[in-house]
């Protein structure tokens, strides 16, 4: 039996690109889930509205690392879509390549086949354990959100109810809205 490589930020950094997308957790590089097309359009939805409403406030990205530390050590998380406000993150430019350097306001992950809501509440955690504002749990199955807030309140929502929160201000959704934009209902 041999022994697991702890990897460091910097070379988890410099493994090699291949089709697989992995997140350090604890020194190790995990693979993410392959993506099937309810996430897909799920992502791709949620990428689209947020994109809107965040035009001249930040910047909303698909699958971008984010360098973080939980509990001490490094911690590449890669959710499927992160919202970082000029405020947090002032350089407005693209960086050539690079994960995002700061905790944003917002994270969103959705739930895979096989994954369960309990993992995601814990990464929850973690996400503002480290500093994130906010994290949206998405579970396509029934069809609803749960947003996580530091305090440790949940909210979940479904149907029609809007999703409004004065850290996104303006930002009007219903999770039926998300799920009709990725053509589910």
């Amino acid at each position: 039996m041999t022994a697991k490589t702890f990897l460091t930020l910097e070379e988890f950094w410099a493994l090699p690109e291949g089709e697989t997308t992995y997140e350090l957790v604890d020194g190790e590089a995990i693979p993410k889930v392959s993506p099937k097309e309810f996430h897909s359009m799920l992502t791709f939805a949620l990428t689209t509205l947020l994109t809107h409403w965040a035009k001249n406030r930040g910047r909303v990205r698909l699958e971008w690392a984010i360098n973080l530390k939980r509990r001490g050590v490094d911690w590449a998380p890669v959710p499927e879509v992160t919202y970082v406000s000029y405020e947090r993150f002032p350089d407005k430019k693209p960086r050539r390549n690079e994960a995002c350097p700061v905790a944003p306001e917002l994270v969103i992950e959705i739930i895979s086949p096989g994954q369960t809501l309990i993992e995601f509440e814990n990464k929850a955690k973690d996400y503002l354990a480290v500093g994130v504002s906010r994290v949206w749990v998405v579970d396509p199955e029934a069809m609803s959100i749960r947003v996580f807030f530091p305090d440790g309140n949940v909210i979940f929502y479904h149907q029609d109810m809007p999703i409004v929160d004065t850290l996104l201000p303006g930002l009007e959704l219903t999770t039926r809205q998300i799920f009709e934009e990725a053509e589910l209902i």
